[in-house]
């Protein structure tokens, strides 16, 4: 199963653009999805297939495609994901929202707080390697601990 997290904005905009150079159904059947009925991404009043823009914008952000049974969670990951990137998505009239599917996590085990050294308050601002290097004042090469230019000297 794809996770779609790496999937920008831009991912999708890159999809949409090779979905209207291709024409739809040529984009579909060159990576593989059938037509989602009732789903569609609507952008600057023209519609697009949800699961293969999302598809291909996944191969766009990860190099691989994400096929269509990547989506077996259901539509809901797919059209909450388009949505939090600033898409509207249209679902058929008797489709209900449900939350989208989220993996459940492993409950993290309590860490014991470890006593804290305090910490010396210094008052210098500026550390020594901080400081811009000295240069010799004839031939400009860095000058060494010692302050003598070891070129000119």
């Amino acid at each position: 199963m794809a996770t779609f997290s790496s999937v920008s904005r831009q991912h999708i905009l890159q999809a949409l653009a090779e979905y209207d150079d291709r024409g739809g159904d040529a984009f579909l059947d060159l990576y593989g999805f059938a037509p989602t009925p009732g789903y569609e991404l609507v952008h600057e009043d023209r519609g697009y297939d949800v699961k293969a823009v999302l598809g291909v914008a996944h191969r766009f952000a990860t190099g691989r495609l994400a096929t269509p049974d990547a989506f077996s969670s259901g539509m809901a990951n797919a059209v909450a994901i388009l949505r939090k990137r600033g898409f509207q998505v249209t679902e058929p009239a008797g489709a209900v929202r449900l939350a989208p599917v989220k993996p459940a996590r492993a409950p993290r085990a309590p860490r014991a707080a470890a006593p804290r050294a305090a910490r010396p308050i210094s008052s210098r601002t500026t550390d020594a390697r901080d400081a811009p290097p000295r240069l010799c004042p004839t031939c400009s090469m860095t000058l060494p601990s010692t302050g003598v230019c070891d070129y000119c000297s």
